[in-house]
């Protein structure tokens, strides 16, 4: 059989270079639409079953963020379904890995891939909800739905709030970077257990709350198998402070509502290439920060680590100079505009170093499950629960 590789599918990512002998099969990653950003790849194998083939991704060491395949494992999946891991090796030029084909198709990609088609269902599933209204803010520039979720309280549940109580105004969005896959696996499990009915602490944060959720900004780039931009090649997560339909009508239209609702929590969600924890990225750098603001971004990071120990906050990226931060990036325009607690949660694409799983890595099923965790965090921070 003739060997096949194929990335021509939702999210899709490879150019074949050499594919004519098994054992040194050579490919390259494209470049995101109209831009120089690359790293993620999503493609299949056929035509090599029962032979022992050697996958050569060569520009390996001109992606975006080369130090990304330090200890990096692939992806890798029969079925679409079920991931896991083959080992790979960086020489600093070469990403490769070995693999036995013992079926007729095997699946590689940077992480486990979130579908626009996953997505729609996603979507459709949740707006079936008791306590969800679904709306659609916008289109992208290719004419996809920018889709918004709000979950509020069932009139059995508000019937139990205070008097005169204010609801709460949290946000949660996800994937402004397409290929930051695992951020969408995270929004699955967090709005799967926030709309269960039986479980009691998603019932009183519904009852606390007005919860506005994105669960992919940028779906253009989803399909296209971009890693960083929409498909004009804009980076969104650069957009925040001034958003325009013509750029960035996926910022501009969620703004928007932003400003309409206002914001008390709000949470980014996001994937890191190189470093191999879930962290979260405060905005120490906006102006007006205090030490009361910090003390409360230190609780909620230990006591997250508390509720769910793949998160911890030893390791991250360095805290911004006061005054110093970048308000173009969302978790810092949001901090500053609405003087709220604004977080960037990032993920690996790697294994956790301090919780590791080698056969999984780091996974959609444990994206899920620190997805799920984030509505006792949630909770916390809008009912005054955190420890002072």
């Amino acid at each position: 059989m003739t060997i096949r590789i194929n990335s021509c599918f939702d999210s899709g990512n490879i150019d074949v270079v050499d594919a004519t002998d098994c054992t040194s099969i050579d490919l390259r990653i494209r470049k995101d639409s109209n831009s120089d950003f690359l790293q993620w790849f999503h493609f299949s194998v056929a035509g090599v079953r029962g032979k022992t083939c050697r996958i050569n991704i060569v520009n390996a060491a001109d992606t975006s963020y080369p130090k990304g395949w330090e200890g990096y494992d692939v992806a890798t999946s029969l079925d679409r379904q079920f991931w896991y891991r083959t080992p790979a090796e960086y020489d600093g030029r070469t990403l490769s890995w070995t693999f036995e084909a013992q079926n007729d198709l095997i699946w590689f990609a940077y992480f486990a891939p979130y579908s626009m088609d996953r997505h729609l269902d996603f979507v459709a599933a949740a707006a079936t909800g008791e306590s969800v209204q679904y709306e659609s803010l916008g289109v992208t520039h290719q004419g996809r739905s920018i889709d918004y979720l709000k979950v509020t309280a069932l009139q059995s549940e508000a019937a139990n709030e205070p008097h005169n109580s204010k609801r709460k105004q949290l946000w949660v969005i996800a994937r402004q970077h397409p290929g930051e896959s695992m951020a969408e696996w995270w929004m699955e499990g967090w709005l799967d257990r926030l709309l269960d009915q039986d479980d009691a602490r998603s019932r009183e944060l519904r009852s606390l709350a007005d919860i506005h959720i994105v669960p992919n900004m940028n779906p253009d780039g989803t399909f296209l198998g971009n890693l960083r931009t929409n498909a004009l090649g804009v980076n969104l997560n650069r957009e925040w402070q001034s958003p325009s339909l013509d750029k960035s009508p996926e910022v501009y239209h969620v703004r928007q509502r932003m400003q309409q609702t206002g914001i008390d929590l709000a949470l980014d969600v996001h994937g890191d290439e190189a470093l191999p924890y879930n962290f979260i990225a405060g905005t120490e750098g906006v102006e007006g920060w205090t030490d009361e603001r910090d003390a409360e971004l230190q609780v909620f990071k230990h006591e997250w680590a508390a509720i769910n120990p793949d998160f911890q906050y030893a390791q991250g990226y360095p805290r911004s100079a006061k005054g110093k931060a970048n308000l173009d990036i969302c978790s810092s325009y949001l901090a500053h505009h609405f003087g709220c607690l604004a977080m960037t949660l990032e993920m690996p694409f790697k294994d956790t170093m301090d919780t590791p799983r080698p056969f999984s890595g780091w996974s959609p099923e444990r994206s899920m499950r620190l997805g799920a965790s984030f509505v006792d965090m949630a909770h916390q921070a809008l009912s005054g629960r955190l420890p002072r």
